[in-house]
């Protein structure tokens, strides 16, 4: 039994079967136009949307429902400038030293190098963290469980609806990024998960003609 307060699941809705199908074709004709783009307008964005792309992702299941995450929503050109100085520190570490031969051949058809202009062009950057632990108002920690899956899950979730909302994102992982603790001044128990890139796509972006593999190369059914 719960130790919470229990009330009836109201807002469960159950579809007939075909309007199950329609609904999910529907959703996946959405979704399957989502592309990954590097570059962006500085066309602004109203912050009740990207406010509103949050409280959904804060919807995501998490471990013990401890909702391990925090989000740091970054619009200010100063603090924008700072991000990208410190992440190019990085990039650039990478690309020289620390990545493999077989990583930077996997990158190559893509196009990606350690200039990330995109960082200042775009209305907003979301920093993701996750939280090892919370603290009480008694000042007492408390742990958290499954941080990295529930962070993730709840990142999807804000991918998906900024793309609902008609906003195109990026989602950019240098590594180490312990600089975006630094710099939003965010407590070292937290750990940066990526930084969500989001706004509206340039005029003349383009993106890689790739495809996405097919069910059966992704998925598999026990029946038994």
């Amino acid at each position: 039994m719960s130790d919470y307060p229990t009330i009836p699941l109201r807002d469960y809705r159950e579809y007939p079967l075909d309007e199950m199908r329609e609904r999910l074709k529907a959703f996946y004709s959405e979704v399957s136009r989502r592309r990954t783009v590097r570059e962006f307008s500085d066309r602004p964005v109203p912050r009740d949307i990207i406010e509103t792309a949050l409280k959904a992702a804060g919807t995501a299941p998490s471990g013990a429902n401890l909702q391990p995450w925090h989000f740091v929503v970054i619009s200010g050109p100063e603090t924008k400038k700072k991000i990208r100085d410190a992440a190019e520190a990085e990039e650039r570490e990478f690309y020289e030293h620390r990545a493999s031969p077989e990583w930077l051949a996997a990158l190559k058809p893509i196009g990606t190098d350690s200039n990330k202009p995109f960082l200042e062009t775009a209305p907003y950057l979301i920093a993701v963290f996750l939280q090892k632990f919370g603290e009480l108002a008694d000042g007492r920690k408390v742990k958290h469980y499954y941080p990295v899956e529930s962070t993730g899950l709840a990142t999807g979730i804000l991918i998906t609806a900024l793309h609902q909302a008609g906003l195109v994102t990026l989602t950019h992982t240098p590594s180490p990024m312990k600089f975006l603790n630094e710099i939003l001044d965010r407590p070292k128990s937290e750990r940066p998960f990526l930084l969500l890139v989001t706004g509206f796509p340039a005029d003349d972006a383009e993106v890689p003609d790739i495809a996405r593999k097919e069910l059966e190369e992704f998925a598999s059914f026990v029946e038994l």
